[in-house]
């Protein structure tokens, strides 16, 4: 499908320690829908990699770098790859790959730099899908002042499912970002302040089944990071330029 309008659209798998999640999720990922689709391992300390290298994918490991360090190695893989796009696919399978063709149908109509998934597409659906309301309050709190001061109308700004173009890693570039779970909030302000094109589609999230999703204090750490981020973008907006906001083209 893919091929029908010269984009080349990979599916990368990043994983840590899920061996017997791997399986599974990569089962249940729409095949046809890519070209090529690798695994990428954060050096777990599990038999995560033996199992990707038994899956009919590219697979990959490094030493242990943390969630960001492993998406961002795993983007690089699939830009060497002569990815267009390339969509961030769970090794424990929390997020729906059912998602995946309407994300692809998106991109090849709109042709987005930045696609993400919103769970608040209606906006109880995380109720509904058994999100703690906690959870549910503090994303609704912090995207709204990540929207206003970001300027992106987005429903959602902290969420797994995304679709990275090849125009927004060439733009944004990844120096410079975490390797924690932080950098996917500093790839989304870094997208806004170059002024690029993100959009959203509504995606389904399994909070039911077993999965590896951060703690409830790593949480509080991120989202108290990412005010920090709000702040370095404001004052790059007014000119004191940071590593993180930059613009390479």
């Amino acid at each position: 499908m893919s091929q029908q309008r010269n984009i080349k659209i990979i599916g990368m798998i990043p994983a840590y320690n899920c061996a017997h999640l791997l399986k599974k999720a990569y089962e249940q990922v729409p095949k046809e829908y890519f070209d090529d689709i690798i695994v990428v391992d954060d050096g777990s300390t599990d038999d995560t990699f033996t199992v990707a290298k038994t899956l009919p994918v590219k697979s990959f490991t490094h030493p242990h770098s943390g969630y960001g360090g492993n998406i961002k190695y795993a983007i690089q893989k699939a830009m060497e790859l002569g990815a267009d796009y390339c969509i961030e696919i769970h090794g424990d399978g929390q997020y729906d790959p059912s998602n995946i063709p309407a994300a692809i149908q998106k991109i090849q109509a709109q042709r987005p730099d930045f696609l993400l998934g919103s769970r608040f597409i209606p906006m109880l659906q995380p109720l509904r899908d058994k999100m703690s309301l906690v959870r549910y309050l503090a994303n609704l709190g912090m995207s709204l002042i990540d929207r206003l001061v970001l300027g992106l109308p987005l429903s959602e700004f902290h969420q797994g499912f995304r679709v990275y173009g090849r125009t927004l890693i060439e733009t944004v570039g990844l120096e410079g970002t975490s390797n924690d779970h932080l950098f996917s909030f500093q790839i989304i302000a870094k997208a806004a302040f170059c002024r690029l094109t993100v959009l959203e589609i509504p995606v389904r999230c399994d909070y039911a089944g077993e999965h590896t999703s951060i703690s409830l204090k790593r949480s509080v750490v991120y989202a108290l990071q990412t005010f920090g981020v709000l702040f370095l973008f404001i004052l790059a907006r007014l000119g004191f330029r940071t590593r993180l906001f930059r613009c390479i083209s």
